[in-house]
Formats: C-alpha cells, structure tokens, sequence
C-alpha cells in the first residue's frame, strides 16, 4: 500500500464506535497501516448510553449496569485498556416475577422462562393448573413448520401457552429491548429457540438438552458468582479508560455530522455543523438508526431506517440508609408481569446485587419504568416519577423514609424496536449501503445487538470490513496506474 494516509471517520462516540476507533487504530499500528481514524461524536462527551453517577459513595449507573460474561468481547476489551482488574461478577441471589401484588420466585431451572425442570415448574403459583397443562403440551406439539420470521409471542404462545408467556417469557425477554412481545422479531431478537425448535421439536426437552448439567459436587461456600459483569468504578470508567487509548486529537466531541456525500471518486465528503468540511476515504457510522437517513438526504434505500421505532425508557436509582426498608426481600430484584397493575417494569436491589455500589448501611434501589405502548410516565416531572415508584415500591415492600436521594434518567427514543422482519430490513439496508455507497459501514445497536458485547462485535467487524475495502482500493489504484 503506498503511504498516502487514508482518512477513516467513525461517526458515534457510544460503544460501537469506540470500539471501532480502538481496533482500528490498534490494527493500523500493528500493520503499518497509513490510517489516520476520527472518531466524531455530537454530544459533548463519550459512551452513549454508559453513564455512571458516582455520589456520597455510590457508584450508581444511569444507563446499562452491566453485560454478560459469556460473550467475551467486552471483557477482552477491558483487558486491552488496563481495565480488567476492575471486573466484578455479580451476586446471584433469588430473582422473583411479580404478578397482582405477589412476588414469585424464579422457578429453578428456568432458561429465559423456558421450564428445563419439572418439579420447580409444577410447584411454582405464577401458573393456574389449565396454564401448566397446557405448557405441558410442549412435549407433544409438532414443530409449526413456519418459514421466516415471526414474533416472539407467536411463537411461545404456541409452544407453551398464554399463561407461561405473560407471566414469565414476556417480563423477561422484553424487558431486555422495552418491547411488545407480540411485534419483536423472534430471529432477530432469539433466533436460537427457533433453531432448539427445529432440532429437538419440544423446546423444553430441547433446553434441557442443550443446558450443561449441574455439577455433583455441591459448591463452595460463599456468595454465589452470578453470569454478569461489570466494573467495581462504574461502566463510565470503562468508556474513559477506552478513551485515553485513542490517539490524541483523534477525537471530536460537540460536532455533529449534518451531511454525507459520495464524490466522484468514492471517497466522501461530511459536512459538520461547525461549519467545516471533512473528507474520508471510509465511513464507520455507528448512530442511532433515526440519525442516519438525515446525513444521507440523497439516499431513499435508508427509508426503513426512518420507520423504524424506539422506545422511551427511564431508571429511577434511589439511595436509602438502611433502617427505611422494615420490610426486606431476600432476593436481588424482580420482573414485573404486564399482567400487574403497576407502572414500573423492573427493579434491581442494586446493593444487594452489586455489594461494591452502596456504602456500608445504605440500600440502593433502581427501577425501570417505559415500554412499548406505556412510555407516557417517562415525560413525567422528577417528582412525579419518584412518587409513582414509591407508591409500587410499596406494594410488596415497606418503605418508611423519603429517599436521601434519587438519580433518574429519560432515554427518550433509545430501545430500538426490532419488529417481525428487522434482520431482512436491516439486510436489505446494507446491501443498499454496500452498492451505492461503497466504504461506508452501519453498526451499533440499531442494527445486530443492543448489550455492550454486541455492539463491540459490531465495532470489530466494521474495522475488518474498512481494512478490506481499503486494501481493495488500494490494489484497484495500483492496477490502473
């Protein structure tokens, strides 16, 4: 490759384009690469949706708390930026479901509300006798034989019932995206039921095959180790930490990319609202999905991109001394059933499942509240909200003090919806992308994954797909020379 440097622009400074800038950078040093990379981000600081309140000894996390040990990007991440000493697993406690005013025990055995043992399945009370008889049918239900895509709650309706999806599958999987079970795409969401489906044909004897045995011997004493992980200093520490591995000067937050144009020689032209003009031989744009049709004005292929939908979501993280809560739980938080009358979705006892976050004496409670079809409560004043989750709070526990204080947070328009179809959509994007507009690269969580793991993947196939397209370039340069 001759020397002449090649401008890469990262368009989004959340988690997806700062693993992009990273890897990029990384491989341009390792290989001797005439990269140079710009990571443009509009808002005046890093990390999209990380965001991490550190006060009066909490370390209180405003946006996601944390990601899932088993998919091993982001801990591999950590490690490349001198973060992995700061990891921390979770304390796995009990997990309950609450349904009309009662909290349920998690049944064991339970993958994603999959039932994987009978015994904990028949004794729990979430089912009436008619809805475990009928999740019984499982056993001997054909496979549906349906091509395509479909919604989660088509398919587990049939599989399992109405009953085990309300009550169990639905609190917990669209809880993850603040969706309408009955419009998120199974293959986009969890294409990997459809495929225990096709295998095993009952999805229970299918889980349970598929599920690693128990060990024999009983384990150690001692809190048990949960399958989540996050940083002792807050998740914004990690996207600090990520930051000060870039480059000097390779980063440009406050600047907002208004206008992406081809020019004749594929290279590309970004307007910015500082009023300057950037030109780049590559574009990694990782923004959210409504953001992109408007820098690409031209391009009518991005349409679907502008009907696709997002949710408004709120956490509401509130702080307590201990002597408030007369009435405790022994549990690290619950779900909460669409078929309850209350406006939060979720809670976490954030001290009990991250004893690292509250000082000694102190209970820190976080609650969810907005999803699909239910966003109004997130327009709600500071006060209002407080007093609404209080007032839920208080229906299965007994909170006697006001909060010292409370932490919320409005993510208005920030769960992409993937509805029946997204990955074709999505799909059909990208080809678009690839023909008429070559060297520029979609990801983020619009796209293929919403947690912090998923868009670091995301990250890393975008820095193989530029490498390649550059390389190409390059090589048709050399032969027409």
């Amino acid at each position: 490759m001759s020397q002449s440097k090649r401008k890469v622009a990262v368009i989004g400074g959340g988690i997806t384009g700062l693993a992009a800038a990273f890897y990029l950078q990384k491989k341009a040093k390792e290989e001797n690469l005439p990269y140079q990379v710009v990571l443009i981000e509009a808002s005046p600081r890093l990390g999209g949706k990380v965001q991490t309140a550190v006060r009066d000894g909490f370390v209180i996390e405003k946006g996601p708390d944390s990601f899932v040990a088993r998919k091993l990007s982001a801990s591999r991440l950590a490690r490349e930026v001198g973060m992995e000493d700061k990891l921390i697993y979770n304390s796995a406690g009990k997990s309950y479901v609450l349904v009309k005013d009662r909290l349920h025990p998690m049944p064991g055995g339970s993958i994603m509300g999959i039932p994987t043992e009978i015994g904990p399945f028949i004794k729990t009370g979430l089912f009436s006798p008619f809805g475990k008889l009928r999740a019984a049918a499982d056993f001997v239900l054909p496979r549906s034989g349906k091509k395509g895509d479909q919604s989660l709650g088509e398919f587990f309706r049939r599989r399992l019932g109405d009953e085990v999806l309300e009550n169990l599958i639905e609190p917990l999987l669209s809880g993850i995206y603040a969706g309408d079970i009955d419009k998120l795409s199974l293959m986009a969401t969890f294409p990997q039921f459809y495929e225990v489906e096709v295998q095993h044909r009952s999805l229970i004897l299918g889980m349970k095959k598929s599920t690693p045995a128990s060990p024999s011997k009983p384990a150690k004493s001692g809190p048990k180790k949960g399958g989540f992980l996050t940083f002792t200093t807050g998740l914004q520490s990690f996207i600090d930490a990520i930051e000060a591995h870039l480059e000097s000067g390779s980063v440009l937050k406050g600047v907002r990319v208004e206008e992406i144009a081809k020019e004749n020689n594929n290279t590309y032209r970004l307007r910015l609202n500082n009023q300057e003009v950037m030109y780049a031989d590559a574009v990694i744009v990782s923004t959210p999905h409504h953001a992109i049709p408007g820098m690409f004005p031209m391009q009518p292929f991005f349409q679907p991109l502008k009907e696709m939908q997002a949710t408004s979501v709120a956490t509401v993280a509130m702080a307590f001394d201990k002597s408030a809560i007369t009435q405790d739980i022994d549990g690290t938080g619950f779900v909460v059933s669409r078929n309850s009358d209350y406006t939060i979705t979720a809670c976490t006892w954030t001290h009990k499942k991250w004893p690292h976050s509250t000082p000694e004496g102190k209970v820190l409670i976080r609650c969810y509240v907005g999803r699909a079809g239910d966003e109004a409560v997130v327009n709600l004043s500071d006060e209002d909200i407080t007093k609404i989750v209080l007032e839920d709070l208080n229906k299965t526990m007994s909170i006697t003090e006001k909060p010292d204080f409370s932490i919320i947070t409005r993510w208005k328009d920030s769960m992409p919806q993937y509805t029946v179809g997204h990955k074709q959509r999505i799909e059909g994007v990208k080809n678009s992308v690839k023909k008429e507009l070559p060297g520029v690269f979609l990801a983020g969580s619009s796209f293929e994954g919403l947690g912090l793991p998923d868009c670091i993947d995301q990250g890393e196939r975008a820095v193989e797909d530029v490498v390649k397209f550059l390389k190409e370039k390059e090589e048709s340069i050399q032969e027409n020379t």
